[in-house]
């Protein structure tokens, strides 16, 4: 593939050419792994530059280490945000950087390059696949109201609002995340998200325009016509366009393409502001928070009975896969369960230090007694999306060991406890995390927590718990809580629950959806306060329950023995 690129670069009369992870709708798990493909790296960010010399893999922090051993031989790797292209394009030399104009924002490029080069839109076919057969497996569906806890017509009308206070014509909604949440759909355009790949525009007329697929409708469309919503393949888009009333056009410059963006401006003048569905739906209402709640308990069943079972093998006869088939077996015995909601992280000893692991052929190591196992993984259910990650223990570990997963936990338990109404957003509790692993000159190289959608993707905003986030934190919001200490070739320590904000505003805390135990051979309950110690308690004691009704008896009585 690079020599396919380098033969784009010079048949263009370009000097490099740059290749996203994202497909055209922006969204972090898209069908096909351009990065795999060229690079061999399996990472879900980043992004690739080829020179006419030179092959440049950017990456952040999470993917440094995965990024050297998978990528290191063919490209020199360069961390963001500390290198961009435009640190290693030479500036007076301005060179003619070629792009996919379907595949960049403006605002991307501008971060990206800075003007530091020409840049050329040169559309190409080197990834495209064969057209998608239209079936009964991928057709669009409606999620009834009662499991949302809110119509579309409510959705919809919250939306006019803000649009007529905001005295904006029209809206061009450009993800396909928060197209499915304002209809109340979802789809099986994504690996491993219910998202149905639709873009759409409401109008300064009060209008709903879909574009996309349509074949894709045929259980739905009766419906979108009763309400009014009109629906055109995405090759309709510019005619219709034309056709819209209005003098200006919203944007969001995260996921309007410089293609849709030069196609807009054609005709309207544009505004750009976040979508403001990302702060709607970031919001979880009491219907989708108890969906949430019930979904978390099936898959703490299937977690706890996974637990339950390694910490009863022979190590010698598993590795990281099998573990992985393992769990996913689990997790498929409830009947709600559809699918992973990411692929599963099953890192073996110096495997858990790559942060985002994805085990293969190649890098699948056997597991061994002497050696940390750290399993992330989770999964969508009709109706919830899970995220859980435990750091596993198989014999008696060193006193560092014990000492640097207790940190950890002190981390998780400080962000736990945490008072959201005084310390207000996730840069001031990303700092609590941090404490006890800063006191030893540590850190972890990703946010504390990651916003998490309701049945939909597993990673959303704008809610985190971050250095660089100072989003307000609001009741109903679902983040993630997953401090970690990585040691690189030799072990990776990260404890992840979900957690929802519950409260009055003034009393605003966070509640655990995520119930599983934590391995206790590895907390030294010498460096624990008395608060700590009762969190523990208290957790695993909520944990038992909840789920020991759904176990059998040998793990019944394991899980019991965590709060004797």
């Amino acid at each position: 593939m690079i020599n396919k690129i380098k033969n784009l670069i010079n048949l263009n009369n370009l000097d490099g050419y740059i290749v996203p992870k994202n497909d055209e709708f922006f969204t972090e798990y898209s069908k096909i792994n351009k990065l795999e493909i060229v690079a061999n790296f399996s990472g879900s960010a980043g992004f690739i530059l080829i020179l006419k010399n030179s092959n440049h893999l950017f990456v952040d922090g999470r993917y440094t280490i995965q990024a050297k051993k998978q990528s290191g031989k063919k490209f020199k790797i360069h961390e963001i945000p500390y290198e961009w292209p435009k640190d290693i394009l030479k500036k007076d030399a301005r060179l003619n950087i070629g792009f996919d104009p379907k595949l960049f924002t403006t605002d991307t490029l501008k971060r990206y390059f800075n003007n530091s080069c020409n840049l050329f839109p040169v559309e190409s076919n080197l990834f495209r696949t064969k057209a998608e057969i239209v079936n009964k497996d991928n057709l669009i569906y409606h999620i009834n109201t009662s499991v949302v806890g809110e119509s579309s017509k409510s959705k919809i009308n919250r939306l006019n609002k803000i649009v007529e206070s905001e005295k904006l014509d029209n809206l061009f909604i450009s993800s396909g995340e928060n197209v499915c949440w304002l209809l109340n759909i979802r789809g099986k355009d994504l690996p491993n998200s219910p998202i149905a790949n639709f873009q759409a525009i409401l109008t300064s007329n009060k209008n709903i325009i879909l574009f996309g697929n349509i074949k894709k409708l045929k259980n739905i469309k009766k419906e979108f016509l009763k309400n009014k919503i009109s629906f055109y393949e995405k090759e309709n888009f510019f005619k219709i366009l034309s056709s819209l009333k209005g003098k200006s056009f919203c944007i969001d410059s995260k996921t309007c393409s410089v293609f849709n963006e030069k196609l807009i401006n054609s005709r309207f003048l544009i505004r750009k502001r976040v979508d403001p569905i990302y702060d709607l739906k970031s919001i979880k209402n009491k219907i989708e928070i108890k969906n949430m709640i019930e979904a978390h308990i099936k898959d703490g069943v299937a977690v706890t009975k996974f637990l339950f079972w390694i910490k009863n093998s022979n190590v010698k006869k598993l590795d990281e896969i099998k573990v992985e088939k393992k769990l996913e077996s689990f997790r498929k015995k409830s009947k709600n369960y559809l699918f992973p909601s990411f692929s599963t992280i099953a890192g073996s000893g110096p495997n858990g230090a790559i942060i985002h692991y994805r085990s293969n052929i190649k890098s699948n190591r056997k597991l061994n007694k002497d050696h940390l196992l750290l399993v992330d993984s989770g999964g969508q259910y009709k109706w919830g999306t899970t995220d859980i990650t435990r750091t596993i223990s198989f014999s008696d570990p060193s006193k560092k060991t014990k000492e640097l997963y207790t940190r950890v936990l002190k981390g998780h338990i400080a962000v736990a406890i945490s008072k959201i109404d005084k310390l207000k957003n996730g840069n001031n509790i990303d700092k609590l995390a941090r404490k006890s692993i800063n006191s030893i000159n540590l850190d972890y190289r990703h946010g504390t927590g990651h916003g998490v959608g309701f049945f939909m993707n597993v990673h959303e905003g704008p809610q985190s718990i971050a250095k660089n986030n100072f989003i307000k934190l609001k009741k109903g919001m679902i983040v993630s809580n997953e401090p970690g200490i990585y040691l690189e070739n030799k072990f990776g320590i990260r404890i992840e629950n979900l957690v929802y904000i519950d409260g009055n505003n003034k009393n605003l805390c966070f509640k655990n959806l995520t119930f599983a135990p934590l391995e206790k051979d590895l907390i030294d309950e010498n460096m624990l306060t008395k608060i700590e110690k009762d969190y523990i308690f208290s957790y695993h004691l909520e944990t038992y329950s909840k789920l020991s009704a759904y176990l059998n008896n040998k793990e019944r009585k394991w899980l019991a023995k965590l709060i004797e």
